[in-house]
Order: C-alpha cells, then structure tokens, then sequence
C-alpha cells in the first residue's frame, strides 16, 4: 500500500480511502462489518462515513467492524452546517458520531456539503457550527476540522486562504479535474490534506468502460486509468472508493502498491486526451466565465458534458437537472440558462468554440 502524509497533521494515510456510502444493505450487518475489517488487513488506514449513508447504517457498520480492526485506522465523519447551525448541535453530532463509531475519538470531522459561499459562511458565524467543532477539539474529541466541498476550484481556493481547516474533500476524478484542479493544486500547495471522493464518477466510469478507454494505457481498464490517476497525484493524498465487494478492494490496492507519481507533465497529457478525445465536451478552463448575466456558464458546460461522454437523451438530462442543481455542479448559481440574452462574448472566449448558446436554449427547454 502505498501512504502519504496528510497535509500538516504528520498522520501517515493510505493513498487508498474506504468510503462507507455504498454498502450492500441487503447483506447483514456482520458481512459489511467483514468488508472493513479486510480492507484494513490490505493496508487500507482513512475510514470515512456520515450520518444518514446506507439507510443511516454506515456509522453503525463501522462501529461493528471497529471492535475487532487488524491493524491501525483513521475515522472520518461528517455533519453539515444547515442541519448543525449551532455550536450546541454540533457538538452534540460529534458526540452521538463517537458513539455510534465505538471510538474514543473522531480523526477528521467534515463540515458537510459545503456547495456554496453561504454554507461556509454559515458554519463559520459566531455560535455556530465551527465553534462547536472547536470546542469539541479542545475536549479531545476531534483531531482535526476538515471540510467537504461541491463547490468550484475559485471558491475552495478562498476558503483554503482563510487557514480554518486541516483538510478538504472534493469530487474529483480523471474526467472532470481539469475544473477542479485549481481547488486541488492549491490545497496541496498550502500543505492541506486532499482527499478525492467519486475517483470513478460516482460508478458512470465502470459502466462506460468502452467510451472512455482512450484513458487507457496498455491493457488496463477505464476504470483502472481513473483508479491509477487519482492514487498516484502528488497532489491527492487518498482516492475514496466506496466498495462493495474484496474484488474491489484487491483491484484498488494492487493498483495502490504498483503506483507512480504522475509529474505535472503527465497530468497535462492527461488534460489534453480528456480534452482532444471530447471534442465537443467543455474542459473547464473558465474562459468563458464572465456572463453579463450573471450564468455560470462553465458549470452549464460541465453538466452538458454528460450528453457527449455518457450519451445521456434529453430526458434524462431532465430528469437529473433538480438533483443538479441542488447537490451537483450547479448548486447555489443564480443565473439560469433562460437568462441568456445571446450577446455572445462567452463563445467568443471559448477555446473548443462550443455552441454555448444553443446548448443554453436546450437547458431553457429542460427547465
């Protein structure tokens, strides 16, 4: 297995996390509880959950499972600042957390969900959820304060300059980090650990294996490309996968074991496969940022994308936009696509020249 430091707390991880979001709740809770424990015998050390995962099973999994570990671990949890928005509730989350875990402690707390400024904002007024998590730090109960991002690379960017956390947990993967990469290069930069959730897409890469096999080197998957990409960053301290099964463990620790440091260089290959192999897609470089209107047009893009790489119908692409705009890439952006007013500057600045205005009528249409 293959460890790196996470940022400034000196704690040795492993480059490959277990993501306690996507176990199998048809199987009891003593099966699942097997699943960790093995991922923790292959060197598997950065354990995260939340509140409320696998039907709100996962803490308990987890706390069955930590009775009985092989070898040393981290615990990751999380609680969000719109539920949590006092120092009271907060420190009580921690509380029922460490309780549920069966731990003496909770290593890394997230504040949850972070998709806009507003969230930030609201963890960090005076009484509020930061100050609990404080508290809780002073009495022993966290080691560190991290965050959980949705949002865009600018975005993480000032809340890493405000030198509040330890930590942060972003989406990012080896199709969309050009758009992330800002957050990421940054947070490694100024010594902050950086933990990568959805490495594959939320599982849209095992599932479009031959689509995305221009990823590929030798006779490896898509899958075991974005694996490989997202372990072997400098620049990201541990991919979290969520597994479901020991395959998926052995796979992911055998790539962590034979894993090489890709060098700047590599990384800008890799932006321009993405890049020359989606001709049609949006790259996320942010050229075309600057609506008069106000419409956040390189996220418009990002989500537009799934039409090209996943070849999703206009249904479907209606049928996801509600949970998009709540959870996903456009989460907290005022304008909307009807808002256009076709004056055209954002296809002026475009490096791939997308018909952005068209695709905006295509999202009007949608609703």
């Amino acid at each position: 297995m293959l460890y790196k430091t996470y940022g400034k707390t000196g704690k040795m991880v492993s480059a490959v996390g277990f993501g306690g979001m996507r176990f199998d709740t048809s199987k009891t809770m003593a099966e699942n509880a097997d699943l960790v424990r093995y991922a923790n015998s292959r060197g598997i050390n950065y354990f995260d959950t939340a509140p409320g995962y696998c039907d709100d099973q996962s803490e308990d999994i987890y706390g069955e499972a930590f009775k009985d570990m092989p070898g040393q671990f981290y615990v990751s949890t999380k609680g969000m600042p719109t539920t949590f928005d006092t120092a009271e509730k907060a420190i009580a989350a921690v509380k029922k957390s460490i309780e549920r875990l069966g731990v003496k402690k909770i290593d890394f707390y997230h504040m949850w969900c972070i998709r806009k400024k507003e969230h930030y904002a609201l963890a960090m007024k005076p009484g509020g959820q930061y100050e609990g998590l404080l508290q809780c730090q002073k009495e022993g109960l966290i080691d560190h304060i991290v965050l959980s991002s949705h949002q865009t690379g600018n975005e993480v960017k000032e809340i890493l300059e405000d030198g509040k956390i330890d930590g942060i947990l972003l989406g990012v993967n080896i199709l969309n980090f050009p758009y992330r990469w800002e957050g990421v290069q940054t947070a490694f930069d100024m010594g902050y650990g950086v933990v990568a959730m959805n490495p594959l897409g939320g599982g849209s890469i095992p599932t479009h294996e031959e689509e995305l096999s221009f990823l590929t080197e030798g006779d490896e998957t898509a899958t075991e490309a974005a694996l490989r990409f997202v372990i072997s960053c400098p620049q990201i301290t541990i991919a979290l996968n969520g597994f479901t099964t020991k395959e998926h463990i052995d796979m992911a620790c055998e790539i962590a074991d034979e894993a090489k440091p890709f060098t700047d260089e590599e990384i800008k290959v890799i932006a321009d496969k993405v890049g020359a192999s989606m001709n049609e897609a949006c790259t996320g470089c942010g050229y075309c940022d600057m609506c008069p209107q106000g419409i956040a047009i390189p996220s418009f893009m990002q989500y537009y994308n799934e039409k090209h790489i996943f070849h999703k119908t206009d249904d479907e692409m209606k049928a996801a936009l509600g949970s998009v705009y709540e959870w996903g890439i456009l989460a907290g952006k005022k304008g909307t696509a009807a808002d256009c007013i076709e004056c055209g500057l954002c296809e002026k600045e475009c490096t791939q020249h997308l018909p952005i205005i068209d695709r905006l009528k295509e999202y009007a249409n949608w609703g």
